[in-house]
């Protein structure tokens, strides 16, 4: 079983929503000049990239992927070795942008982690994202579980 976990937005909010934007505008766009064309994948790139982490429980490994366009995924597949751990950790990412007007916007995001760490405790990459640490240490117990992994809380 592969299970799917959505990790972020590669452009952070501001620029899902601009990206979003100009899609929707190239759609309209289209309809009189081919040129909304270019406006329609500038705007599906920006818009809709996303990172997510495949984990496959069955063949034991798991795939860091960027989703480009949200539907073509980069990422290459790692193999689970019995000396590496999960872990959880919690994420503060904080976003900036600027107006026109030179007004700062931000906008920060507080989420616990799943990570998968090496036999050196150095983390390898982000598993799985949960809004509330009691949810993340029960997703660490399950996908350990099932993983085979040991567990570093």
């Amino acid at each position: 079983m592969i299970e799917n976990n959505k990790l972020d937005k590669s452009f952070g909010p501001v620029g899902t929503s601009a990206g979003t934007i100009l899609f929707v505008a190239g759609l309209i766009l289209t309809y009189s000049h081919l040129t909304g064309i270019i406006l329609i994948l500038i705007g599906a790139f920006v818009g809709f990239s996303s990172t997510s982490a495949m984990v496959d429980y069955d063949k034991k490994r798991i795939r860091f992927s960027n989703n480009l366009f949200g539907i073509i995924r980069t990422g290459q597949w790692l193999f689970l070795e019995p000396a590496m751990k999960i872990g959880m950790r919690e994420s503060n990412l904080a976003w900036r942008a600027y107006s026109s007007g030179n007004r700062a916007i931000d906008s920060v995001t507080k989420d616990y982690r799943i990570i998968l760490l090496d036999s050196e405790d150095k983390e390898i990459m982000q598993i799985k994202k949960t809004r509330t640490r009691e949810s993340a240490i029960g997703e660490l117990e399950t996908m350990g579980n099932k993983l085979g992994l040991k567990r570093i809380e």
